[in-house]
């Protein structure tokens, strides 16, 4: 089965895109899984964005800004036609499977020049029905995936580079600005070249200077917007000190990810005790070994529990699972152990997302739509609750898109600035229609009597603009 890809030949490429396709269209196709709430965010965040609004001062949430501008440029592209986010995202996956295998093989991580990382790295990417949405995560995974691949590059050529060690810097704070947990890698970055690499106290005071420029042109460009202080707040303060969105328990989690940290754990001690290596493949695996745990840690700073959270551990998952298939190319236990791997873990992946949803606990995490939704079609809404079904075809009005965090805002009064910050969003963009669940807009309507006499309530927790 893995001897096809063991050869050394670009050509196999063509089978990896199929494979690639074909185990994509069953989430698509036959699952039909629904639209995501975080899918259905970025929809609204890039609606908002083409009709001129700024993130994190017309829109609240924690998108990070460079993701923001992708979504920006999709809706002016393609509108909310979600098939097109879906094809991007495979582009996006495609790429980061051709960077990844083409490293290992130009550093020789191996003893052998194979396209089984890449047929691994396809097998992970299927282990969830959110590993192939055009996440922040992917987006910003892919530029710690290129910073590592800079890291790759001392680790193995031990020269003074300082164009490489600008790129690690620079590829990291991208990474951060699409997706903010992806934060933990600067310490990784740090400790990676102080430990594998060697870097020198220059050489870690530019990878620092230059992991701060990406960051650092985002707060100009707010700062220049007179939106500064929404930049440092919602998207690296707030977010921190809200409860979490479990769309998916932590069970579930370790369910899908079970089998996968198996074959991890296995080919890690193939990597460390069986297999002889060079020198420079004793640096990687260490490099390795030292990205996966600030992987794991960028979990801790996510508020949505998700599997997407987890995109940037493939690399690593695949580096340790490859050590396991080329050691062992003959004999009855490897291929009983890459069978089950290659028809497992996609298997795991459909059948934990069949029950979602037949069992209808997927609707933690997808967007539900039901009859009670249509009053919103063609009006332009806010919806004060999570349930982001309103806005199927509607729009969003008013800056209040993070229920978490807009409730934040919302019940902030602390000072006169911010009482007629909120007023005056209402009157800027006023709503057809309010979905009050929880009663936030009601309490607003008796703190303002001005707002309370542009609306009336229709129906228990609906008002409409008079």
């Amino acid at each position: 089965m893995l001897s096809f890809f063991r050869i050394n030949d670009p050509s196999r490429l063509i089978v990896i895109i199929a494979v690639l396709l074909l185990l994509s269209s069953v989430y698509i196709w036959i699952l039909q899984v629904p639209l995501l709430q975080p899918e259905g965010i970025w929809l609204l965040i890039g609606e908002r964005m083409a009709d001129g609004k700024h993130m994190y001062i017309d829109i609240i949430d924690d998108t990070g800004p460079l993701s923001s501008g992708v979504y920006w440029i999709c809706h002016l592209l393609v509108g909310k036609f979600v098939m097109m986010y879906k094809v991007l995202a495979i582009l996006v996956v495609l790429f980061q499977i051709i960077y990844i295998n083409n490293l290992y093989i130009k550093y020789k991580s191996f003893e052998e020049n194979t396209y089984i990382p890449s047929l691994v790295m396809v097998i992970l990417f299927h282990l969830s029905l959110d590993m192939i949405t055009l996440s922040p995560a992917l987006l910003g995974s892919t530029f710690i995936m290129l910073a590592l691949g800079q890291l790759f590059s001392q680790t193995v050529l031990q020269k003074e580079g300082s164009d490489s060690i600008l790129l690690v810097g620079i590829y990291g704070g991208i990474a951060a600005c699409f997706h903010f947990p992806l934060v933990t890698f600067l310490p990784f970055l740090l400790v990676a070249g102080i430990v594998v690499s060697g870097f020198s106290f220059r050489q870690l005071i530019l990878a620092l200077v230059s992991y701060l420029l990406p960051i650092t042109f985002c707060a100009i460009y707010y700062f220049w917007i007179d939106g500064l202080f929404a930049f440092f707040d919602q998207f690296i303060i707030s977010p921190r000190n809200i409860e979490s969105y479990a769309h998916v328990s932590y069970r579930d989690l370790a369910i899908l990810f079970t089998v996968p940290l198996f074959f991890t754990t296995l080919g890690f001690f193939v990597g460390l005790i069986v297999k002889s290596q060079t020198v420079n493949q004793q640096k990687q695996l260490q490099l390795i070994l030292i990205f996966l745990i600030f992987a794991l840690g960028s979990l801790f700073l996510t508020n949505r529990t998700t599997p997407y959270q987890l995109i940037v551990i493939i690399p690593g998952l695949a580096y340790f699972i490859t050590f396991l298939f080329v050691a062992f190319k003959k004999g009855t236990p490897i291929k009983i152990l890459a069978a089950v791997f290659v028809f497992g873990i996609p298997m795991i992946g459909y059948t934990w997302t069949f029950f979602q949803i037949n069992s209808g606990s997927i609707n933690s995490y997808a967007i539900e739509i039901s009859e009670v939704h249509r009053m919103t079609d063609g009006k332009r809404i806010l919806v004060l609750s999570e349930d982001l079904g309103y806005y199927h075809n509607a729009s969003l009005a008013t800056p209040y898109l993070n229920y978490r965090l807009s409730k934040i805002n919302l019940q902030d009064h602390t000072s006169l600035e911010k009482s007629a910050q909120i007023f005056q969003n209402f009157q800027k963009e006023t709503p057809d229609l309010i979905v009050d669940e929880d009663g936030v807009f009601g309490k607003l309507l008796e703190k303002m009597p001005l707002l309370n006499k542009q609306f009336t309530l229709i129906k228990p927790n609906i008002y409409m603009k008079k």
